[in-house]
């Protein structure tokens, strides 16, 4: 058991309502009653604290579906585009060599596409599917075979209902 004098000058001992003072400089303690703090509280209280997190967790199940659904949007908007360039590059390639390409690389070695793009939803350059037809292959069908058309191979559903790879 602590003894007040054991204690110091600056601490108290309250018991039962009433704070007992450490000895102070005349050496005897003094007894006075237990005042409230009528200041204002400086902090939360625990239900404030549940109510504001209950809020962002509403906003956040709120905003996250549609950031995802835009972050889908913006990659299917690559896809076409990234598309649309390859196949075009494919039938500038087939009407100036007077043949279709045979890969996706020979559009990239004759300069028709810097690089061959990344599948946004792959995420890698080599899963693009190639259809190669036996009745598009030059104009003067002289040369068998050759890449006719591009497709993604994500094997994903869009937006709209369709599969990806049929694009």
């Amino acid at each position: 058991m602590v003894s007040i004098g054991q204690l110091g000058s600056s601490s108290s001992i309250t018991r039962l309502g009433v704070q007992a003072k450490a000895p102070t400089a005349s050496g005897l303690p003094g007894l006075e009653p237990r005042t409230w703090n009528r200041e204002p509280d400086s902090g939360f209280t625990l239900l404030e604290l549940m109510i504001v997190m209950t809020i962002i967790a509403i906003l956040a199940m709120m905003a996250v579906p549609k950031f995802t659904q835009s972050v889908k949007a913006a990659r299917e908007a690559v896809l076409r585009e990234d598309l649309q360039v390859m196949r075009t590059a494919i039938g500038s390639y087939t009407v100036d060599k007077q043949k279709a390409p045979q890969s996706l690389d020979d559009l990239v070695s004759s300069g028709y596409l810097k690089a061959i793009p990344k599948d946004p939803f792959t995420n890698r350059t080599d899963t693009w599917i190639t259809s190669q037809s036996d009745t598009l292959s030059s104009i003067d069908q002289t040369d068998s075979g050759g890449i006719d058309d591009v497709h993604s191979g994500a094997q994903l559903t869009a937006t709209d209902g369709s599969s990806y790879n049929s694009w």
